[in-house]
Formats: structure tokens, sequence, C-alpha cells
């Protein structure tokens, strides 16, 4: 699981596909760093050599001497598809031999390995083949506060690097001292000359890491395309030619145009990498965090850092497309702000970025891969591939499976509206503790290795969590546990997902992860009868844990117990855990409900009540009145009501705040193709704003103007949850033109926001308490006596749970 090769320190390795290898390390404890030079003989897996076999001699087996230029070949052991471990000095002209050979076979031209299919061939980049070949892994030996990091953040008079210039760097070193890079003269000249300095000092700190948020998406493309049009050098590697190199990506930057370009390269994404050190983007540890928690305002770098306590009282905001004409002004001011930024980066890789650490040390991939890396095939096929070549095993090939469906996971509401007095129990990690408990594997894993790495990642897991607990607070050995906990349960959770993802992993096994599923079903359905018989009221159930309502006289200690008799009667492995207990919860949907804790900050769960295209005033709304529904304040939830409806129509609400975020998913001309039979608000704001191209992908800002109209508000950057206002298109500076279309939104507060506290109330005290206050009522009903309400929509009976029902075709 991590490796075989002991050797400590390494920071950073870069592999050319000519066998050249260049490792990174940093002596533990000491801020000394070594290069090392290496050969390796780059290698890929085929499933046939047929397509070598014009090489004649020149391809021979491995364990054979052999000529300077020749091709080699191991045959692997067992029944898997890809069988063949071919090798070659030169990993170029082994793919050149390849496609020479399958071109022929096939009497077309073939231009890329990927053609040749997944069944076919197995090619990784060079860094995973020198990686997996050797055994080594980075960070052995260290702990993350023994990496040099360095963060860095571009402010922009604009967001088009066609058009645009930077006019002010930040700047955070390793050591912590934060500075300002600016212009010191007008033209490309003056900025010519910052982009220089910034690269001089990025080489004098030389950082291991270089880190900030939204680096790939807006930062490292804005700095490529500037310094290609100033025909100024980026030497920011370690090694090899100056500039920036691109892999691909599911998410990063769009190459070949800035956010206003052409759509001609905009399904073309990469990420930005250099020999020698690695690019973290904050943003994408922030999407992994919320993936599964749930619990951010948003994904902007100001919204996370003052949701985590980052953010310093006086911390400075100057509203995004502010920033330049603020420099004008007031140039310390934005010194300040933009400091503030690069801290705030540092404060934040530094709490999120230990887990990508962790699975560093674990995974044969560059560490800035595996920042970004799905759990599945990022991280758990790099070490089932190293495992079985390890013991020359021959590795099977993705299969589309045989037409069966993978049975979803259960999941019951069994109570909707506002209930008192809960407690979450937590199931930790269930799938992956049945496939523990009842040995529940892939078919085509014959090493039985994903079972061993679940069974060492929970073990391990566990440990880790002890020694973390045993930790000072904010000490370095703390950090490193958490973070190791936090590595191994992406890892451990993503198990039962990349069995049942028929097709998309290479060891996929739908009927393993249906079994696996039974068992859950059977665990979950004893785990809610037996509470249910202990007296309490079953609120949500799922893989999870269970939400359940306790009676009013009962106390923690009571709380406590009954979980731990219902843990007793599952199975060894099967760990039930009391999780929280919050003084009451709205239920609304299937894992979405809010949750009022005894003491702190209301918590929102579900898209029903947190969505990034959700409009801010209605947000804000639902929050304020769902903290008075659930404290059975029904009058004040009416007032809050009130208070928003009037603020519209007197147009106290900034436009930024009844905007939506989206995303746009289609180019210019194919919007333009179907614009006459369905028009669309988003793509319409574009275009009457004057935005005739745009990015697939890029985010804007969008409402619904008066008289119909279509409009667009300006965004000063590419992250996603700025809270500073913004500016209408066109609008001076300070002016908020509030055009927009009131009636609608009062419209949109009701039907969409205010619906999701229905079934915390009657009918008819919902219609009372959303009534428009403009259209009083002679007989409108009293609300001082309304109270929540909760309504018991289903119980724990019937085969589901473990119990028969007189009638197979009706469960009560």
């Amino acid at each position: 699981m991590w490796g075989w090769d002991t050797t400590p320190g390494i920071v950073s390795v870069w592999a050319e596909p000519d066998g050249r290898a260049f490792v990174w390390k940093r002596q533990p404890g000491t801020s000394a760093r070594l290069r090392e030079d290496a050969r390796y003989r780059p290698w890929l897996l085929l499933a046939s050599l047929q397509d070598l076999e014009h090489l004649g001699p020149s391809l021979q087996p491995e364990s054979a001497s052999h000529a300077p230029g020749s091709v080699t070949f191991r045959e692997l052991e067992g029944p898997g598809a890809l069988r063949y471990r071919v090798s070659a000095d030169d990993g170029r002209a082994l793919g050149a031999s390849v496609l020479r050979g399958a071109s022929s076979r096939l009497g077309q031209r073939v231009g890329h390995l990927r053609d040749l299919g997944p069944h076919a061939v197995l090619v990784l980049p060079p860094e995973e083949q020198y990686l997996v070949a050797t055994g080594r892994t980075y960070f052995r030996d260290l702990v993350f506060d023994d990496l040099r990091r360095l963060q860095f953040d571009l402010e922009t008079t604009g967001l088009d690097p066609a058009t645009d210039r930077i006019f002010l760097v930040a700047l955070r070193d390793p050591e912590g001292r934060t500075e300002t890079l600016e212009v010191t003269a007008d033209g490309d000249a003056g900025e010519a000359d910052l982009l220089r300095r910034l690269v001089a000092r990025i080489r004098e700190a030389d950082p291991d890491v270089v880190e900030n948020h939204n680096l790939h998406g807006f930062d490292l493309p804005f700095l490529d395309q500037r310094a290609k049009r100033l025909n100024v050098s980026l030497a920011l590697g370690r090694a090899g030619l100056p500039g920036l190199r691109h892999r691909p990506s599911a998410r990063g930057a769009a190459l070949g145009r800035g956010p206003g370009g052409r759509e001609a390269d905009a399904m073309r994404r990469a990420r930005y990498t250099v020999p020698g050190r690695e690019f973290i983007d904050t943003l994408d540890a922030v999407r992994r965090h919320d993936f599964s928690a749930r619990d951010l305002p948003g994904h902007g770098l100001k919204a996370v850092a003052r949701h985590l306590g980052l953010a310093g009282p006086e911390r400075e905001l100057i509203p995004g497309a502010r920033v330049y004409e603020v420099f004008q002004k007031d140039p310390e001011r934005v010194r300040r702000y933009a400091r503030d930024d690069v801290t705030e980066a540092a404060g934040l890789a530094h709490l999120m970025g230990g887990a990508a650490f962790a699975l560093a040390r674990m995974a044969p991939r560059r560490y800035e891969r595996l920042a970004d890396a799905g759990p599945a095939t990022g991280v758990l096929d790099p070490l089932l591939v190293r495992a079985y070549l390890r013991e020359g095993a021959a590795l099977p090939a993705h299969e589309s499976g045989d037409g069966t469906s993978h049975s979803g996971a259960a999941l019951h509401l069994f109570a909707t509206g506002v209930a008192h007095h809960v407690v979450k129990a937590d199931v930790a990690s269930l799938y992956p503790s049945l496939m523990r408990q009842y040995r529940i594997g892939p078919k085509r894993d014959r090493l039985n290795v994903l079972l061993a790495l679940v069974d060492r990642l929970v073990d391990q897991r566990l440990d880790a969590k002890a020694k973390a607990k045993k930790a000072p607070p904010g000490s370095p050995e703390r950090h490193t546990h958490e973070a190791l906990s936090a590595a191994m349960k992406i890892v451990i959770n993503s198990a039962y997902g990349y069995m049942g993802a028929g097709g998309l992993t290479r060891f996929s096994d739908v009927h393993a992860a249906n079994e696996v599923t039974r068992h859950g079903r059977e665990v979950l359905g004893l785990l809610c009868r037996e509470l249910a018989g202990r007296g309490v009221t079953l609120l949500e159930a799922d893989t999870d844990g269970v939400y359940f309502s306790v009676p009013e006289a009962w106390t923690e200690i009571d709380e406590r117990r009954v979980v731990s008799e219902v843990a007793a009667l599952l199975p060894p492995r099967v760990r039930l855990e009391f999780d929280g207990r919050y003084a009451s919860m709205l239920s609304h949907e299937p894992k979405n409900y809010a949750l009022q804790p005894y003491a702190g900050p209301l918590l929102l769960r579900g898209v029903a009540f947190r969505s990034s295209r959700a409009e801010r005033y209605g947000e804000d709304f639902l929050r304020r009145a769902l903290q008075h529904l659930l404290s059975g304040n029904v009058r004040a939830v009416r007032d809050t009501y009130v208070d928003t409806v009037m603020a519209l129509r007197r147009r106290q609400v900034p436009t930024f705040e009844v905007t939506a975020q989206v995303r746009l998913t289609k180019s210019p001309a194919q919007y333009l193709a179907t614009r006459k039979q369905r028009r669309e608000l988003s793509y319409e704001a574009l275009l009457t704003n004057g935005r005739e191209h745009w990015a697939l992908g890029e985010r804007v800002r969008i409402y619904r103007a008066t008289g119909g109209r279509a409009g667009l508000l300006l965004e000063p950057d590419a992250e996603e949850g700025e809270p500073a206002a913004r500016l209408a298109v066109g609008a001076p500076a300070g002016d908020d033109r509030r055009d927009y279309d009131v009636e609608y939104y009062v419209r949109l507060l009701k039907d969409t926001f205010a619906a999701r506290m229905a079934r915390g109330l009657t009918a008819e005290d919902f219609a009372t308490v959303f009534a428009d206050p403009d259209q009083p009522s002679l007989f409108t009903p009293s609300l001082a006596e309304s109270r929540p309400v909760l309504t018991v929509v289903r119980e724990p009976r019937g085969p589901e749970f473990g119990e028969a029902t007189a009638n197979p075709d009706i469960v009560p």
C-alpha cells in the first residue's frame, strides 16, 4: 500500500518519455534539498504482441540479454486481458512502434495509443510509470509542515488576458512573509518587468509547492497568456525548458482562449505543471470537502476563509470588479487586500490539504494530480495496478458488464416536518465494513487486492484517529494523523462505488456491489426496527446513519445508551456510533434537512437548502425563517417573510442578491442554432449585454430584469461563492441599478424558498404565513397559537425491516 522503496523525503518527481527521471528530495527536518537524476525504462501494457511483430528480432523477452534500442516484453501470469508488459529505452519510440503495427493491422492510421481502447492497452504518464516501476512514493518520513510552500495571487485590470493586464501580484514565501510586486511603468514594459520579478522571487524562494485558490482556473492561465503576449519566459520549474506545460484534466483551464475567447478549444481542458514543483489549487480541496460535508456557504476563498475562521477581523474587503479602480486611488488598501488573499490561501491549504498529502504517500502519482483526482480511478486504480504488476500478474481490461443494473442504496424517510430532541447515530463506513465482514470483492480481482487495501486502510485509519486524539490540538503530529485519517476515509468509502461503476473501473463487479447493498439493507432494517422498538421516533435512515427524535424527558445518557444497545446487535465489523444531538430538525425530503444544534449555527443539508445556483436573497431569508420555525415561533417566520417581500418591493435588496450563478454548457454557435425554438435567460443575458463569445464551463451571474429583459452582472473572478457585491454591466462604479423584476422575485421567494418549510406547517398556517402582505384579508387567522408540525409518513415495518406482512403486496 505504501510502495516498497523506502527513499525518504521525495517532494517532486518529473519523468520524460525518453527514460530520464528527475527526483527532488528534501531531508526530513531540514531545508536541504537534493536532486537525483535517474534512468527508467518506459513501459506499457498490451493485450497482445501482434502490433509489435513487425519489429522482428528487435522484440525480445525481458529475461534475455538485449541490444540497445530493442523492445522487451514480459508475459504476466493469470487470466487478465492486459498480459504483456513491454518496455524500451525511449517511450516515444515504443509508442510509435505500437501505433505503426496497429495502423498496419487495421488498415488505417491510428494516431494515439488511447485510440486502441482500454481493452487493448494501458499507458500511464511518465511519472506514474516511474513510480509504479520503482515502488517509490512522495513524502515518506515527511510531515506536511516540512514542505516549502509558496502562495501567489494575481490582481488584474479585468478577466480577459487578451486585453487586460496584471498590475499587482501578492506573494507569501515559505517562511510566511508576505509582499506585493507592482507595475512600475505603464504599458507592456511595466507588466513584463513585473512578471520577470515574480519569476525571480519564486525561483529565489525555491518552493516545493505553489498554491492558491482557483490557481488552475484563473491565475496560471492568465499568467501564461500574458507572458506569451509579452514574450516573458516563465522559468518556474526546477529543470527543463522554461514555460508552463499542460496535462489533461476534467477541471481546469480551457486552453487557447481567455474568458471571452472563441469556442475552438473549448472542450480541451488542462492543468498546468512544471518540473520540480507541484501546483496545488485549494479550490479542489474545498470542492472535495463540500461534496461530503455540504457545510460550506460557497466555494470562493473569502466565503470559505470566513466560514472556517481563517479570516481576521481586520480583513480588507473590496468588491472584485473595483479592485483596479481602488488601487488607482488607494493602493495601500489593495495591497492589504491582496496580502490577505495569499495568507488565507495558505491557511486553507494547510487546513484542507493534508488529505492529498497523505494520499501521495500511498499512491504512485504526482502530488498535484492526487489533489484533484477522484478517489476511485484517481487513487484506487493506481494502487491496484501497482500491486498486480509487483506480483507479475496480468490485469483485467475494462468490461461493460452483462447488463445487470446496480441496485441503489437503502434510503428511508419516516417523518417530515419539525422534530425536537434529535439524535444522529452514525454507521461508520457501512459498505466497506460489509465488504470486510462478508469478504465481498470483485470477482476479477483474483489477488484480492481491493479487499486487502480496505482491510489495511480501515485498521490504519482507526489507528490514525486514535493518535490524532492523543496529540496536542494544533500540533503538527495531530495535523498529520488527522490528514492521514481523512485520506484513508476517502479511499475506503470509494471502494464500494469502484465495484459498482460498471465499465468505468478496471475491477468493476456489479454483482458484488449488489451483494454488499443487500447486506446493507438488512443491517439498516435491523437498525431501524431495534431503534423504533426502544421508543424513539425515526426521521430518516440511510447507509450513513439514522436521525431520530427522543422523548423530551430523555437525557444524553439515555440517548447514548440506546445507540450502544443497538450497536451491540450489528455484525462485528459494522460500527454504530453516537454522532451528535440537536435541539430540532426540519425533515423536508430524503437527505434534505435543516438542523439546529443546542449551541451553534443552523446546519443545512441537501440541494433543497444549498445550491450554487440559488439566489442569495432567498437563501438568507430561508436561513432566518428556519431558525424561527425550528424554535417554534411561527409568527416570526411570517415577520421574516413580510420583511423580505417589502425589501424587494422597495428595491432595498442589492441586485447581486437576486442573481443566480449558472454554468454555461453551450457554445455561442450551439445556442444560436436553437435560439429560435427556445430562448434561455443565461445566454440572452450575455447577448443582450454585448457578449458574443464565451467559454464552455464559464460561470456567470444572471437575473430577470424589468420588462422581460435578461440581466447580467460582472464577475470579478472565476471562483464561486464570492460574497462581495457586483456592479451591473455598463454601470458606473458604485452604481447598482436594481432593475430586477420585483414581482418575479416575490413569487420565487414563496414558490421556491418558502416551499421548503411547507412540511413543517399545517396547510392553513402555511397559507397564512406566506400570504401577500399587500393583500390583507378580513379573516386572516391568528398565528399566536400556531406551532410547527411533524407527520409520520412511514413505520419501520415490512420485509425491508426484517418483518413479514400478512399480505406480501401490502406493506403497512
